[in-house]
Formats: C-alpha cells, sequence, structure tokens
C-alpha cells in the first residue's frame, strides 16, 4: 500500500494504472474509519482491480460553526486499518493541496441541496460535490462505493454524476450498524456513555414510522409517530428534521398507489453531537 500526498503524483499514478487496462475503485472518506468504512472498502475491493481510498477532512462542507477542528483524525490508525483491508493507496492531501490560496469554483446540485441536511447546513452538499468531483478527476475511478446513511449525499452525488456525464459508476452499501441499531460513524466518538446509551432512539423512531406506514397510516401519522418517541428522550435536545420522502426522488411521496420506496430520514442533536440516520420502507 502506498500513501501519496500530491495531486500530480496521484495523475501519473493513475495514468500508469489505465495504461495496463486496470480498473479503479475509490472509497473517499473524511478519515477515522470504522466498521461502515471496512465495510465500503470489501465492496469496493470485489469491483475492481485495485482500490484507492481518500482521507481529507474537507474543510468545504463544514459552516462557520461546526466541527471542522475538532473531527476525530488518527491516519496512523487508519493506515493501519487500509492495509489490512488490501488498500492499494491512499490519497491524503490537505487543504492547501486541494484548494490552494485563490479556489473560486464550486459544484451545486440545486434543490436536492436546501431540503433535509441542506436546511440547517447550508451550502454543506456544495462543499461535498466540489470535493467528490475533484477525487473522480485526480483518481479517475471506474466505480466509487458511497453508504446508505448519508442517503441525501448518496442521491445527490448520483444527480451530480449524471447531469455532469461522469465516466464513474457510483454504487452503494447498507447502512452499518451497532447491535442496538445506531448507525455507526466517526462522530459517535463524541457522545458520553449516557448519549451513547440513547443515541438509538433516532433509528427506533425511523422504525416506528416505517410500522405506521406498514398499517397504513398516512405520512403525518407516521411522522408524529417517530417525532413522539424522540420528544420523549431527555437526551435529545433538538429534532432537525424528521422526513418521509420519495427514495428515489427525494420529492414529496405520492398516493399509495405508487409503489415507490420510501425514504424515512432522521437528524437530531444529542448533546452537542448531531446523528443522522434513515431506512427505506418497500412497498412493492
Amino acid at each position: 500500500m502506498k500513501v501519496i500526498t500530491g495531486i500530480d503524483q496521484t495523475k501519473k499514478i493513475v495514468s500508469l494504472i489505465k495504461e495496463k487496462k486496470l480498473t479503479i475503485a475509490l472509497v473517499p472518506t473524511m478519515g477515522y474509519l470504522h466498521q461502515g468504512h471496512l465495510s465500503l472498502m470489501r465492496e469496493a475491493k470485489k469491483k475492481a482491480d485495485l482500490l484507492f481510498i481518500s482521507i481529507f477532512v474537507n474543510p468545504a462542507q463544514f459552516g462557520p460553526s461546526e466541527d471542522f477542528e475538532k473531527y476525530p483524525r488518527d491516519f496512523n490508525r487508519d493506515r493501519r486499518l487500509a492495509e489490512q483491508e488490501g488498500v492499494s493507496y491512499i490519497f491524503h492531501p490537505d487543504a492547501q493541496e486541494m484548494y490552494g490560496g485563490d479556489f473560486k469554483t464550486f459544484v451545486q446540485v440545486e434543490e436536492l441541496d436546501s431540503i433535509m441536511c441542506g436546511q440547517r447546513r447550508p451550502g454543506h452538499f456544495r462543499g461535498v460535490c466540489t470535493v467528490v468531483l475533484k477525487l473522480f478527476n485526480i483518481i479517475k475511478p471506474d466505480i466509487a462505493v458511497f453508504g446508505q446513511k448519508d442517503y441525501q449525499q448518496l442521491a445527490i452525488l448520483k444527480k451530480m454524476s449524471k447531469d455532469l456525464n461522469l465516466d464513474v459508476k457510483i454504487s452503494a452499501i447498507e447502512t452499518v450498524r451497532e447491535n442496538d441499531g445506531l448507525a455507526v460513524s466517526s462522530r459517535n466518538k463524541y457522545l458520553d456513555p449516557r448519549q451513547r446509551e440513547n443515541a438509538p432512539v433516532l433509528y427506533k423512531s425511523l422504525k416506528a414510522a416505517e410500522e405506521a406506514l406498514r398499517k397504513g397510516f398516512g405520512i403525518q401519522r407516521a411522522e408524529k409517530e417517530a417525532c413522539r418517541l424522540l420528544e420523549a428522550n431527555d437526551f435529545v435536545k433538538g429534532i432537525d428534521y424528521l422526513d418521509i420522502r420519495d427514495a428515489r426522488t427525494l420529492g414529496p411521496v405520492l398516493d399509495k398507489k405508487n409503489k415507490s420506496d420510501i425514504l424515512i430520514a432522521g437528524a437530531i442533536q444529542i448533546g452537542d453531537t448531531r446523528l443522522i440516520d434513515n431506512i427505506i420502507y418497500r412497498r412493492s
């Protein structure tokens, strides 16, 4: 496994790989790797000859009051885990390498970036799209693998790829969870023991909404069932959103005759930690 920090060096390596007609899979990460990341790597390895991961805490996707400075980092640990998973290359640039001193170009997927997480995090998905497009242009992957925990991000990146005619297939794997249902996340490290004990309430609330839909109740009733659980938990300091949407378009759910899958998604605040999660209710 080789660690690369420079864009030009990475492009030279990629060029040699492409000359050999080998395929590349990419797993973009911000580091502090967990079982979710490792599952992405294992899936990506099945799909290409060589596996690249990126480790880059992207300042462009953090707002002024967000946790960029304290976001967990441990590159030596990440490197050991990546090597154990058979990663071929780690692309590990710093912000100066990625953005220089006069960066002025950003990529935005309109409408999809202003709902759900985008309501409370303006500019977040613009930063995500910009860095992912840069990674695609630098590493030129044949396939990129993401997790469904960040479902809105996944939908936005698929739309960006389609609209900009990118030569990369975007693949996804299901959310990896702890035994009690909590979606694995680098930010779970912020939770103290009591907060961690109560954090699965988000997943339980999504499942309550799913059960309401399964029983034939409407969207509003399902959302109320989920919010009722969240509001009853003293450790939930705020509900950013609890949304039920068409899983394909992220638009409103149409009438019951429509058999499209339904996304049930939420974001809450436990202490100073923002947690997101989602599940898919399949109507067909």
